[in-house]
């Protein structure tokens, strides 16, 4: 069985605490990052950690360039055929996809998005980065 590496977002307090917890306590490496978000390589699986103040779902969204995202929401990484394929396979289910759109465009970690709603009420991130070997780096 293929094993495909997954995408988690998760709110935080403080992203330079958590950054400093990933990558100096437990050794992952680090992605892109902000003063108000950090990705972390944690062993092949991207976390994407949120700084939203004291945990709360009070704050559900979050901006990225000029996409409104949810910021409690988990995903996966796909090959462009499934990205494209499962997205027509839920558009033909008249599901309401809130962003699908290409983030970065032109620059390192460029991708593709689109979220669906689960039956629970989480978010799923479907993404697919334009290139694979990009996923973790920085500009």
């Amino acid at each position: 069985m293929h094993q495909t590496p997954f995408h988690l977002s998760l709110p935080c307090v403080s992203v330079s605490a958590t950054k400093a917890f990933y990558t100096e306590t437990l050794g992952a490496s680090l992605g892109r990052m902000s003063t108000q978000w950090v990705d972390i390589n944690l062993f092949g699986n991207q976390i994407t950690f949120t700084k939203s103040g004291d945990f709360s779902f009070h704050y559900k969204s979050y901006k990225f360039e000029e996409a409104i995202l949810p910021a409690f929401h988990f995903g996966v990484l796909v090959s462009d055929t499934q990205w494209n394929d499962l997205l027509e396979k839920l558009k033909g289910m008249s599901l309401e996809l809130p962003v699908n759109t290409l983030f970065l465009q032109g620059r390192t970690g460029a991708h593709r998005s689109f979220f669906v709603e689960d039956p629970n009420g989480y978010m799923v991130e479907f993404k697919h980065f334009l290139d694979p070997q990009q996923t973790f780096l920085a500009d």
